[in-house]
């Protein structure tokens, strides 16, 4: 096994740790192991390897990751991740089965059949489009 291929190794091993963990830094190394790939295939000495180990993760620090870094920022709209029931929050249903003063009712959204409850406490006649504020459990908050 040559040096190159050791290199390459050990970037694919930083490539998995990077799956594990969060923030884009441990795949960055993985940049800075494939420069030195490279110069190692050129038959650079080992000097000129870590330079380039050096310069690639320095680089990939200050050119990739900030895009990446963006890029999941964007879709995490900030620091929280949006799953499941908060996913629903400010999206608007149909009411199927009228929700009674102070009580419960049926809403529709995406096909799926909730148990909701006005916020107000109000009523709401079926084929009333509201919009989900929060939720209780399972139970939908709407406005």
């Amino acid at each position: 096994m040559e040096i190159w291929h050791i290199w390459l190794v050990v970037a694919l091993v930083f490539v998995i740790i990077e799956i594990f963990t969060a923030g884009f830094a441990v795949a960055c190394f993985s940049v800075g192991c494939v420069f030195s790939s490279v110069l190692s295939a050129l038959d650079m000495s080992l000097t000129w390897q870590f330079l380039g180990f050096a310069a690639g993760t320095f680089l990939s620090f200050v050119l990739i990751r900030p895009f990446v870094m963006r890029y999941l920022d964007r879709r995490t709209n900030g620091n929280e991740i949006k799953t499941n029931m908060d996913n629903l929050i400010g999206r608007t249903v149909i009411v199927t089965e009228r929700i009674e003063e102070g009580g419960f009712g049926r809403v529709k959204i995406d096909g799926d059949d909730w148990k909701a409850q006005k916020e107000d406490g109000t009523s709401a006649a079926v084929g009333e489009k509201l919009r989900i504020v929060s939720h209780e459990s399972i139970i939908l908050i709407v406005k």
